[in-house]
């Protein structure tokens, strides 16, 4: 970057974009009645609008990272914007519910398309020594805007409507694609690769069934995506292997400190998502509260968690992505712990401490993650990389709403979240300590 102010710029560009997208994806859950109502349809309908989001970002990033490296990370990033735009303006003009579904699943595909390309646009134009503070920015900023994603939609609707919850996209995307026309330079992808198209078929099939095994379809429907998951998976493991271009090289996964600090965010994401979903249930069923203080009680969490954050990716500038990760996970267990004395102290004070520690071990560890994944691998695949990194992630949220729907009762839910963290201070010891630079780049193992 030529200058300090068009750095920031660029910052806040693509902070505008990827904080956009997990807004998006909670903000939408407090119009559900509002929009069942507009098209007379029925809830349960009318979650496939939640459903659909979760279910093509989960499939599209890893596609839409490998995109990145070929064809350069900001066209992408860009295209992604687009996208977003359009699809967000067309949710708003939706007549009929299928329409609905048909644009959110478009929107998906472009916040797919900016986050894995943001966060690699980040690797290329940061320094070494800045990327972990500018990646601890970027994470405060994708979990602010899911912790405010409810109370910003809640908010909108209120006063202008479910439609108004798209509409607010229109001005900051409008910002971001500028600003990213200014600032963010071009970054030549990789022409001498191109993309796996039957792998992205077999990938993308695949993971969808996955995630439909976590619904309850029936027996037999679950028995049927089960085999099919297995089939199209070993398809998918063959035709990787096979080709000369695969869409995710498998053997990034032989890195340790790839695969660790992928798992180790599917853990964390794990134990958030279970918390903001159980915690409001066990706050309304235990201690009798209302909507309106359930959310009082969680925002304390969600902002703890987002604000550390930002001190995360400080930290790990200083301390080295290893030993966040383990303060991470050990905060964490601490934090659960506590939530584990809910039922036998029953004190709302002492509820709203433990939510506080773990959202503190949360905040903490999303930015050091972030940096050792990209780090452990060269800038060439910063895409891959980063679309593998946030599929994990929302593994994480989809294996949690499994879970609570199986799971019945705080006191197992919580001793589950306690193993899982205390396996992550064990997974933390496979992140590569470097501080800065990685020094074993997974493109000079092969």
């Amino acid at each position: 970057m030529k200058t300090k102010n068009n750095e920031w710029l660029l910052i806040i560009s693509i902070l505008m974009g990827t904080t956009l997208v997990p807004i998006n994806s909670t903000m939408i859950s407090v119009g559900l009645s509002s929009i069942s109502s507009f098209f007379h349809d029925s809830i349960s309908s009318i979650a496939w609008v939640v459903t659909i989001y979760l279910i093509v970002m989960a499939v599209t990033q890893p596609i839409s990272g490998k995109l990145g490296d070929i064809y350069g990370y900001r066209t992408v990033y860009m295209w992604g914007l687009g996208l977003f735009f359009i699809s967000s303006m067309a949710c708003a003009f939706s007549f009929n519910l299928i329409w609905l579904i048909i644009f959110r699943s478009i929107q998906a595909v472009g916040g797919a398309l900016i986050t894995p390309n943001g966060m690699a646009i980040a690797r290329h134009t940061v320094s070494q020594e800045r990327l972990p503070k500018v990646l601890g920015i970027l994470g405060m900023g994708m979990g602010l805007g899911a912790a405010v994603g409810p109370l910003l939609g809640s908010t909108l609707i209120t006063f202008w409507g479910w439609k108004s919850i798209f509409w607010v996209n229109v001005p900051f995307l409008l910002f971001g694609f500028i600003a990213g026309l200014l600032v963010i330079p071009r970054v030549q992808g990789s022409k001498s690769s191109s993309l796996d198209i039957l792998g992205s078929i077999y990938l993308a099939v695949s993971l969808t069934l996955l995630i439909l095994l976590t619904k309850s379809y029936g027996l037999w429907m679950s028995i049927v995506s089960g085999i099919l998951f297995i089939l199209f998976s070993v398809l998918f493991i063959l035709r990787e292997k096979r080709t000369h271009s695969p869409l995710i090289d498998l053997s990034l996964f032989k890195n340790r400190s790839f695969t660790s600090s992928n798992v180790s965010m599917l853990a964390s994401n794990f134990i958030m998502y279970t918390i903001l979903l159980a915690m409001p249930l066990l706050l309304e069923a235990d201690f009798h509260f209302a909507t309106k203080s359930v959310g009082a009680v969680m925002s304390v969490f969600s902002l703890s968690s987002s604000i550390f954050g930002f001190f995360g990716g400080q930290l790990a500038a200083k301390y080295g992505n290893r030993k966040m990760v383990t303060w991470t996970f050990s905060i964490i267990t601490v934090g659960t712990v506590l939530l584990l004395g809910i039922k036998p102290v029953h004190i709302v004070f002492y509820l709203v401490i433990g939510l506080i520690v773990t959202g503190i071990g949360i905040g903490l560890g999303n930015s050091p993650l972030q940096t050792a994944v990209l780090q452990s691998v060269s800038k060439e695949l910063s895409g891959t990389a980063s679309g593998i990194f946030s599929t994990f992630r929302y593994f994480g949220s989809i294996i949690s709403s499994t879970l609570i729907s199986i799971i019945t009762g705080s006191t197992a839910l919580f001793i589950l979240l306690l193993i899982v963290a205390v396996l992550g201070i064990f997974l933390a010891r496979g992140i590569d300590q470097t501080k800065n630079a990685a020094k074993s780049k997974i493109a000079s193992n092969q």
